[in-house]
């Protein structure tokens, strides 16, 4: 099911290439290294790494954000979650001055900058730069010459070759270069798009902690199973994709109000996706009488008119998140069983008791 009432707003970002050298060199990397959490790499097709080093699984934890950063960065070796500057607030870049005579005598310097785009800006924030050798040593593993995490980083290299990686969250490139006696200048591009979600029935904004979102790669309506990209994507968060077509899935509660909706992320803009549920949060309560106190230690069952069970809980005055449609409530208390049949309407909740009788 496609989500009713979706829409999708692009803004520009203010601020965001590889050779076929790099690809083939990815390539006869791929039984020396697990696959790593970039750009091009999803959980469920596995492609080749791209860095020659060692990569970590994509976390299962908060989606990259673009917030700036509370804290210093981790991994000292390997790429983190990263976290990026405001869309609105980016500030430029600070660049790293050329060092007027290289350290030693016969060295180079390698000046490295990113952008979203061909003709977008520089980026300013979130950036991991890693230098390796171009060549395997004895084990068979690719050395990590220099890591740098600024935005615009002027690394001081003996002459030869290299190969550059450059991280933004799950996004990154991966070129080889080749450094000589002076200063050679690489800008990278990065096609990432920034992606954020709230969800809503009707008109009202569903609070954060009742809904989340599971991204993944390609459009619902692909076959063949996959895990997601990101499991678990708070509302309001704003989330670093390359550009393409991702499909969202939206759970709204923890019963059956699930939305799947198709999206486009574009290169250098946010996107605003608002996912529309029809829904309603019932309240479920068991008394002696109408109106009556509720009665504890109560199960209960909310099947459809199929016999399907939707929701089962515990309690004097469980709540359940449901889709639109007809149900019935079964409770159980003291071995005894009784139940009523009960409707929801989209965005109006409710509470729906049943008399013990």
């Amino acid at each position: 099911m496609t989500a009713r009432g979706q829409e999708l707003v692009s803004k520009d970002l203010k601020t965001a290439r590889g050779g076929r050298l790099a690809c083939a060199l990815a390539l006869a990397l791929l039984s020396a290294f697990p696959a790593q959490p970039s750009f091009a790499q999803f959980p469920g097709d596995r492609p080749p790494p791209v860095p020659p080093g060692s990569i970590p699984d994509v976390p299962s934890g908060p989606a990259i954000s673009l917030a700036p950063p509370s804290g210093p960065a981790s991994a000292p070796l390997l790429p983190a979650p990263l976290t990026q500057p405001p869309v609105a607030a980016v500030t430029p870049p600070v660049t790293s001055p050329l060092p007027p005579n290289p350290a030693t005598p016969g060295q180079g310097v390698l000046a490295l900058t990113a952008r979203y785009g061909k003709d977008m800006p520089v980026i300013g924030n979130g950036l991991v730069w890693r230098v390796y050798s171009d060549r395997p040593d004895e084990t068979g593993a690719f050395k990590l010459i220099r890591e740098d995490r600024g935005a615009t980083p002027n690394i001081v290299l003996p002459p030869g070759s290299y190969v550059v990686h450059v991280a933004m969250g799950l996004v990154s490139a991966v070129r080889p270069v080749t450094v000589k006696s002076d200063t050679d200048r690489e800008s990278f591009v990065l096609p990432a798009g920034g992606l954020r979600i709230e969800g809503r029935v009707g008109s009202s904004k569903i609070p954060q902690n009742q809904i989340s979102f599971s991204i993944y790669k390609g459009s619902q309506f692909e076959t063949g199973e996959r895990a997601p990209l990101l499991p678990s994507v708070p509302a309001g968060d704003v989330v670093l994709l390359q550009e393409g077509t991702y499909y969202i899935v939206s759970n709204y509660g923890d019963a059956n109000s699930t939305v799947r909706s198709d999206i486009r992320v574009q290169a250098s803009k946010l996107t605003d996706v608002i996912i529309t549920h029809r829904a309603a949060v019932i309240t479920l309560k068991l008394a002696s009488d109408k109106g009556g106190e509720a009665l504890a230690n109560t199960a209960w069952s909310v099947i459809t008119p199929a016999g399907d069970v939707i929701k089962e809980s515990i309690g004097a005055f469980p709540r359940v998140v449901l889709s639109e449609g007809e149900y019935r409530a079964i409770a159980k208390n003291e071995g005894k069983v009784f139940e009523r049949a009960f409707n929801v309407v989209n965005g109006v909740d409710g509470e729906i008791e049943v008399v013990a009788r």
